[in-house]
């Protein structure tokens, strides 16, 4: 079911902007901001209304707001509840001469890790049809007792551009776990989200540009 459509425009972080090069054709801009349509929005993190997707106020960016993104393990915790995960399946729309790659994205959420224990974000990311698939991971101990914040970024040889001349559908794939490690799960709970108590947690997605031949 289509969820939206967004409009964003085509932003790319200060400090890539000057390392990201492709010859005479260096990052240049589309003349009209990109359509996404966000196809669908799945997983045990982010079940049928529980995720909210938006633009920002600028257009520089897509925000995803979740109200059910936990993973947990100890006390009060199902076996099941160590790992959640959501996928956006995303259809961007670029004016005619571009294609795009994602530069950067940001992540942020709230940790409550007892000593002994872990908790790891990852994010995937794959144009429909590609064979493999770009992830990163970022992982935090305890104790720790505040927001957490994690950022993807992908080197410049690296990055990876949809198919000129082609639609295909880009997917996020996120994931949180918890692992007890040498906590007492019997006697406490360790957790992670990726929302806060104030709603206010966006995932900002960064975009690099180049012509197609």
């Amino acid at each position: 079911m289509l969820l939206r459509t967004l409009a964003v425009a085509t932003a790319v972080p200060a400090a890539l902007a000057g390392s990201l090069a492709f010859g005479a054709d260096s990052l240049p801009s589309p003349p009209d901001r990109i359509v996404i349509d966000v196809a669908t929005v799945n997983g045990s993190g982010c079940p049928a209304g529980t995720a909210a997707v938006a633009v920002a106020p600028d257009n520089t960016a897509f925000t995803v707001t979740y109200s059910s993104y936990l993973a947990q393990v100890g006390v009060g915790s199902k076996p099941t509840d160590f790992r959640k995960n959501c996928q956006l399946d995303l259809r961007v729309h670029v004016p005619q001469g571009f294609t795009y790659a994602i530069a950067s994205a940001d992540y942020r959420g709230f940790a409550h890790l007892e000593p002994g224990a872990t908790g790891t974000q990852r994010a995937g990311y794959y144009f429909q049809g590609q064979s493999g698939t770009t992830s990163q991971s970022h992982r935090f101990t305890g104790p720790r007792d505040d927001n957490w914040q994690a950022t993807d970024t992908v080197d410049v040889a690296s990055l990876v551009f949809a198919p000129c001349g082609e639609e295909r559908n880009f997917n996020i794939n996120t994931e949180l776990r918890v692992a007890a490690g040498s906590s007492d799960p019997t006697r406490t709970t360790s957790f992670m989200t990726m929302d806060s108590t104030d709603g206010d947690i966006n995932t900002v997605y960064h975009l690099a540009w180049k012509h197609c031949p």
